[in-house]
């Protein structure tokens, strides 16, 4: 057997249709089109998002909100969840991501939820002001990369 020999089994596939080719192709004349309009022209396709000519829905219903494009979306993490972390350690985002608290890519922010007990390194892109103090209050320090101006 070779590459070039390989066939579909018998029955399992059909005859392209030929449109347009004659009144004996079953599609000949209109080729499948019907008659006339736009669908029946070359080019003729309808967008998705045509409502037939009624007021389409994003111009009926009114526009509300705002997206801000400067936000920054973080991944918040409780003071309390850094209990599993022994004293003097340094909790970054590869420690947080080995315990499985964080697991996306994107900036961390630090809040108060709960308390800790141990002195830890923080590095972390935010920290609020209560998680920097609950922190500190232990014995350890928060350090978050300096604002760019």
């Amino acid at each position: 057997m070779k590459l070039g020999s390989i066939r579909p089994a018998a029955g399992s596939t059909r005859p392209k249709k030929r449109r347009g080719k004659g009144t004996a192709s079953g599609l000949g004349g209109t080729a499948g089109k019907g008659h006339k309009g736009k669908k029946a022209r070359s080019g003729g396709k309808i967008p998705a998002w045509f409502e037939g000519g009624q007021m389409p829905i994003q111009r009926r219903l009114p526009k509300r909100g705002f997206k801000n494009p400067g936000r920054v979306e973080y991944q918040v993490v409780n003071v309390g969840r850094l209990t599993g972390a022994p004293k003097g350690a340094v909790v970054d985002r590869e420690w947080l991501k080995a315990q499985r608290i964080v697991r996306r890519p994107g900036p961390i922010k630090l809040l108060a939820g709960g308390d800790v007990q141990v002195a830890l390194t923080v590095r972390v892109e935010a920290a609020s002001a209560a998680a920097r103090k609950a922190i500190e209050a232990a014995g350890g320090t928060v350090e978050t990369p300096a604002l760019k101006a």
